[in-house]
């Protein structure tokens, strides 16, 4: 039974699926970050340790291809990247080629069997991206917390703390320091001063909450996020279909309703991503000779949204 490997590996979880050609799931993994702009050549360890919880019990050996989907591909230009990968397949059994791609177009390949068209991601980060033949054209944002990433998990978070610290002491503020242990606003400075990437995107659903209460500050939030965001898929707008991935677009999160509403008002109907390491695996055997990938999409698709959406 020839089987097919996907994975999505993002700047929160590294998730992986195999399947068989037919679009049967037969084992899914997840493990740590998999970014390796975040993690560095780190980061194949977290997708080798999701490749073999998928493979568990599995013989490596009937694996005749595999796509990885890879939120920071500008990283491989490092021949320490490239080569961690290669070694960290390996360390998996697998000894099939294996084809890196960014996440844009796993997260697209989950949401229509169509070949081009744009998508929008907002997760940790945050990018849009103009897709043609499963490839990348053309991208906006996706630069990192550093420089951009506009509307992503990270910047809500970021966005969030300073709103506190110049507030202080409204009840946002409270909310935002309750979330992360600090008992004033001198220790909330200092917290953030260390940079804790994981924790500070983790605010994200802390802002999303307080926005459905109508908190002011968490309400502004939210609504420059949703500008900053279709103004990212803006930058690659094509004609085709338009899919929205990340957990803040595919999660019932203000940010997904925001967007939503803002594509409608132009005569828009955005698709939601599923499981994109399922996509990476629709996309693997979609490679294959004598593979119809057209009609197996909604088999693939369908199996990997049982997993949830994104992180």
């Amino acid at each position: 039974m020839d089987l097919v490997v996907g994975v999505d590996a993002g700047g929160t979880a590294s998730r992986a699926v195999v399947a068989t050609v037919a679009g049967q799931v037969t084992g899914r993994g997840r493990a740590g970050p998999g970014n390796p702009f975040a993690a560095g050549p780190a980061a194949a360890g977290a997708i080798t340790d999701a490749l073999r919880q998928a493979l568990a019990g599995q013989d490596p050996a009937t694996v005749t291809g595999g796509v990885l989907g890879l939120a920071g591909t500008g990283a491989c230009v490092d021949p320490a990247i490239t080569a961690a990968l290669d070694q960290g397949w390996a360390a998996a059994g697998l000894t099939c080629p294996y084809e890196v791609v960014g996440d844009a177009v796993t997260a697209f390949a989950a949401g229509t069997g169509e070949p081009s068209g744009a998508v929008l991601i907002a997760g940790t980060g945050a990018v849009a991206a103009e897709i043609k033949d499963h490839a990348i054209v053309r991208t906006a944002d996706g630069l990192g917390w550093l420089l951009g990433d506009e509307g992503s998990g990270h910047w809500l978070g970021m966005r969030a703390l300073r709103s506190a610290v110049h507030s202080w002491p409204s009840p946002f503020a409270a909310r935002i320091a309750t979330r992360t242990g600090a008992t004033d606003r001198d220790r909330l400075i200092s917290w953030a001063q260390r940079l804790p990437h994981g924790r500070i995107a983790a605010l994200a659903p802390v802002v999303c909450e307080a926005a459905r209460g109508g908190d002011p500050q968490a309400r502004a939030i939210v609504a420059e996020a949703v500008g900053h965001l279709t103004a990212t898929l803006d930058e690659v707008a094509t004609d085709g279909p338009i899919v929205l991935g990340g957990s803040l677009l595919t999660a019932a999160t203000p940010i997904r309703d925001g967007v939503r509403a803002a594509l409608r008002e132009r005569g828009l109907a955005p698709l939601t991503s599923g499981d994109p390491a399922a996509g990476a695996a629709w996309l693997a055997a979609g490679r294959l000779p004598g593979v119809d990938p057209a009609a197996l999409h909604a088999t693939f698709v369908d199996c990997g949204a049982m997993s949830g959406p994104r992180p």
